[in-house]
């Protein structure tokens, strides 16, 4: 099978010592040997887990998160960080929800991309152009648009077109259209990877921003462009949702969406750092949480048991993250 992850200049094998596993190898396969192991143990709990019907709805349940993960994975290869996905989310389902009425649905879809695109212009803006802290940066954003969503809808948005919420319901050649958006979204990050300088351009900031200005790579326009790409598919994650929920609620929606996208990024294989990365991990990293998410509700576990067990694996995550650390 062809190796589509993306490695940082340089990377090779330390040593001679062949027969030595080293810690991203090991994760590379303890993910897909996760997966199998989960969905064994679901399926002997519930059988009905393994059934087509159900992996359909867990690629429904997490064609949002897929759909943030990926650009935020290429993003994170960079050496930099989003953490205003889940309020970016929220405000673009309220801005949609009330557009409705005045621009109609094509208007309403447009005015929702083109803001989710123009705050992360101005995230990359900020932290490209002004060497501003990423961290700082995209914290105030997740409580500056949820303060803005809260404002401009302190009750729920509902009764949406129904043209438009059957984009969260219906089907095309068999597919819940969610899947297939899932589908468009993951084959367009594999492509841009891997065909694209911008990808190769993502790695080398993450491994040296500075050399990569020396080399001629455009730093701060490529960081720009990343942002901008998070912040398009964090707009399009919210009308995905509204259009699923059928609902716009401005305090509960995309909370934690944050959380859910660091957790499956790094244990993509996504270090924190950047400098390298696989989008199929990634990819893998967010059926793992659907899968948990989805097996758990199957077996009737209390939302608080599934938070806490869902707050272990990001733990586990960031451990995964600092053994890759330290052996690099």
């Amino acid at each position: 099978m062809t190796d589509t992850s993306i490695k940082s200049p340089g990377t090779g094998r330390l040593g001679n010592r062949p027969s030595r596993l080293s810690v991203d190898h090991l994760t590379a396969v303890a993910l897909p040997l996760t997966i199998v192991g989960l969905a064994l143990v679901f399926y002997w709990s519930s059988p009905v887990f393994l059934t087509s019907a159900n992996i359909v709805d867990i690629s429904v349940q997490v064609a949002t998160l897929m759909t943030i993960s990926i650009p935020f994975a290429i993003l994170l290869m960079a050496g930099k960080v989003d953490l205003g996905v889940g309020s970016l989310l929220a405000l673009s389902g309220i801005v949609a929800g009330l557009s409705f009425p005045d621009f109609g649905i094509a208007g309403a879809i447009i005015i929702t991309l083109l803001l989710g695109t123009g705050v992360g212009l101005i995230n990359g803006i900020l932290v490209g152009w002004l060497s501003m802290s990423p961290i700082i940066v995209t914290l105030g954003g997740l409580t500056l648009m949820r303060g803005v969503a809260q404002w401009l809808s302190p009750n729920p948005l509902f009764g949406f077109p129904e043209a438009f919420s059957y984009m969260g319901y219906g089907r095309v050649l068999g597919l819940p259209i969610l899947t297939w958006i899932l589908i468009l979204v993951l084959l367009t990050g594999l492509a841009v990877a891997r065909f694209t300088t911008i990808g190769r351009h993502a790695v080398a900031i993450g491994v040296n921003e500075r050399a990569s200005y020396l080399v001629g790579i455009r730093v701060k326009l490529t960081i720009t462009l990343l942002y901008a790409a998070v912040g398009f598919s964090s707009a399009l994650a919210g009308l995905m949702t509204i259009a699923r929920i059928n609902s716009a609620p401005s305090g509960t929606l995309g909370v934690g969406m944050e959380l859910s996208v660091l957790t499956a990024v790094l244990l993509g294989g996504v270090p924190f750092r950047g400098g390298k990365g696989s989008l199929v991990r990634v990819a893998l990293g967010v059926w793992l949480l659907g899968m948990l998410s989805n097996g758990l509700i199957l077996l009737n576990v209390q939302t608080e048991a599934s938070l806490m067990i869902t707050g272990l694996v990001l733990i586990l995550a960031a451990g995964l993250d600092l053994l890759r650390s330290r052996r690099a």
